[in-house]
């Protein structure tokens, strides 16, 4: 068993006790976020260091369409 502490940007975002260690590339969810791993750190026997990119959501504009649905008072 390995304690994988997940890393963004050099702040902690996860730490999870895991029977095996995420490998390079591999698809990851976090948090219902996903991304992929960019970095293993095996740092000692138990302890492991991973470095993940999450993708960034897209933001959803309002369009002039939705705001003529609305109800004018």
């Amino acid at each position: 068993m390995y304690v994988v502490h997940f890393f963004e940007n050099k702040v902690e975002i996860l730490n999870q006790l895991l029977g095996s260690v995420p490998e390079l590339g591999e698809p990851i969810s976090i948090k219902g976020r996903k991304g992929k791993v960019t970095g293993v750190n095996q740092v000692d026997d138990k302890h492991v260091h991973v470095q993940i990119t999450v993708e960034k959501a897209a933001v959803k504009k309002p369009t002039a369409a939705d705001l003529a649905k609305k109800k004018k008072r």
